[in-house]
């Protein structure tokens, strides 16, 4: 009989976005395409002192000693998959979903099982193709530690798990600010909690929007009170709008963070241009260079993803 023990350990699970549709079209290809990807992925692990527990269908589990090590084994992964899907055609690409978890779990032969495990395996099959999505025990371990950026995404509910898991999706790419991030199910506005990822203001923005909701409300108070005939409030209030849209866009994952700039931009520019209003139209200048910015801004983004 094999010795069952248990061990706290740090749980990588991946598999294919799509697979079954690739399976349709081309069997063959999609077999020899998925045994490069996950030695690819096998490789990328062992380097991080991690090891392959299992791979089952077009999935693969494996754990590491190391928090830190797992994460960076996470992107360095998807960006090595990114550059072998880039000579792909979009509908041929295979787009591996990865979640991380570190917990107690318990160890017999080869095999891990538990909790940790099953919480691992529903931030995998939360991920979106080619993002990855962390637990909030190892955010706490490499939020300091690791050069990526994160995404806090709200609770999400695991089956037989009596309370909700706080999760993040990890940026990753050569540009972090707009890589492809994970989305999961968070708990339905019905039961409290924060909403789902792109849904509402995360706690952050929320923050940042009732500061400068009390700074304008005092801005106007103080213009009124002191009234001359001008509505001197609506400079400072332009300013703060930017400020607030430009920290919202900051906390997206669903759109280019960096065309999401050149909108505020534009948008800026037009209402300096209405505030201080003199029979011309000078902002469309500045909005025709934003435009070009945009364009190429777009076109770059599209070559350089997969």
């Amino acid at each position: 009989m094999t010795e069952t023990r248990r061990k706290l350990t740090t749980i990588f699970c991946a598999d294919v976005q799509d697979y079954t549709r690739l399976m349709g079209a081309d069997e063959e290809g999609t077999l020899a395409m998925l045994k490069r990807y996950r030695d690819a992925m096998s490789r990328l692990i062992g380097a991080h002192n991690g090891r392959v527990i299992n791979t089952w269908g077009d999935g693969l589990i494996a754990d590491f000693a190391s928090v830190v090590e797992a994460v960076r084994a996470a992107v360095d992964v998807q960006n090595e998959l990114a550059g072998m899907n880039a000579a792909r055609p979009a509908d041929g690409r295979m787009l591996f979903r990865i979640g991380i978890n570190l917990g107690d779990v318990i160890v017999d032969g080869e095999d891990i099982y538990g909790d940790g495990v099953n919480i691992a395996a529903r931030l995998q099959a939360s991920a979106v193709a080619g993002g990855i999505l962390i637990s909030n025990t190892v955010y706490d371990q490499v939020r300091n530690k690791v050069a990526v950026g994160f995404d806090f995404l709200g609770p999400l509910v695991v089956k037989n798990v009596a309370d909700a898991v706080p999760i993040y999706a990890v940026r990753i790419g050569d540009d972090s600010s707009d890589a492809p991030l994970a989305a999961a199910t968070a708990i339905p506005p019905d039961q409290a909690g924060p909403a789902q990822p792109g849904s509402r203001l995360n706690a952050r923005s929320r923050k940042t929007f009732g500061i400068l909701v009390v700074i304008a409300v005092a801005l106007v108070g103080i213009n009124l009170l002191s009234w001359r005939g001008v509505f001197w409030a609506a400079w400072p209030l332009l300013g703060l709008a930017i400020l607030w849209a430009t920290s919202w866009v900051g906390t997206q994952t669903r759109i280019d963070r960096r065309l999401g700039m050149l909108a505020v931009a534009g948008l800026g520019f037009v209402a300096i241009n209405l505030l201080s209003w003199q029979g011309t139209f000078w902002a469309m200048w500045p909005l025709l260079g934003v435009a070009v910015a945009g364009g190429v801004r777009w076109v770059t983004r599209g070559r350089s993803r997969p």
